[in-house]
């Protein structure tokens, strides 16, 4: 017969063993929640200042507008040409920075999109974009935030990772059948790593969340998501059901 002791010891064993599920079972889905719901703020706070930090740089482009035109005068004016050309390409190259790349239809798709792009041309990729949006989408402006800005922060972290010559990124997004459609196509190093069905980030800290936000935006409105990679590639579509189903 077994000792008082060792029963003892079981059953000590076997309450801690279910404690420890059901502290894994109630406790860390609530701890993944509020580590994803800080994620989100944090992405949508940095979204806010990348768009913050474009449309400020466009303000005192515009402000300064009289005095490059003074400038520019007061070269013709004295038959200072190749100055006033000099000039005008300057103003030009400094344009380049702060105009509008893209003008979709929707203010917040131009809005994450163009604060987007501005990053990509200062990290010297090679981009590709079409985009076309109804002004009115019904779709919330946060998930649409959350969703699109994810997906341009990892086709260009993963980017940067190559030679500049190797950097591109491919981006169309349109409305087919009453359907939201958005494509990003990136080059990478290697290929993409996947572990049970779900590809793997390589970098440590909040990236893992960010691919599991587009999973549940995308789960959320009943859409539909495929990423498939190759060498050197990594291609991500998401459609979304612009009426409910």
């Amino acid at each position: 017969m077994l000792s008082n002791a060792l029963i003892l010891n079981t059953l000590f064993f076997l309450l801690m063993l279910l404690a420890n599920l059901l502290l894994w079972l109630f406790a860390m889905p609530r701890y993944v929640s509020r580590r994803i719901t800080r994620f989100q703020d944090d992405l949508v706070n940095r979204h806010y200042d990348e768009v913050e930090t474009m449309y400020r740089k466009m303000r005192g482009w515009r402000h300064d507008y009289h005095n490059h035109i003074q400038t520019l005068k007061a070269h013709m004016s004295m038959g200072q040409y190749e100055e006033a050309d000099a000039y005008l390409d300057r103003l030009e190259d400094d344009l380049v920075s702060v105009d509008t790349v893209l003008k979709t239809g929707n203010v917040m798709v131009d809005a994450i999109l163009n604060s987007k792009l501005s990053l990509i041309q200062e990290r010297n990729i090679r981009v590709d974009a079409t985009a076309i949006v109804p002004e009115d989408i019904a779709l919330p402006d946060i998930d649409l935030s959350v969703l699109i800005g994810n997906l341009m922060d990892n086709a260009m972290e993963s980017c940067t990772a190559l030679p500049e010559n190797e950097r591109f990124i491919r981006i169309y997004i349109d409305v087919i059948k009453q359907q939201l459609y958005i494509s990003v196509t990136n080059s990478m190093s290697g290929r993409a790593r996947k572990r049970g069905g779900r590809f793997l980030s390589d970098k440590q800290g909040h990236h893992g969340f960010g691919l599991l936000r587009i999973d549940d935006i995308v789960a959320k409105h009943r859409g539909y998501l495929n990423r498939q990679t190759e060498n050197g590639i990594f291609a991500t579509e998401v459609m979304l059901p612009l009426i409910n189903p």
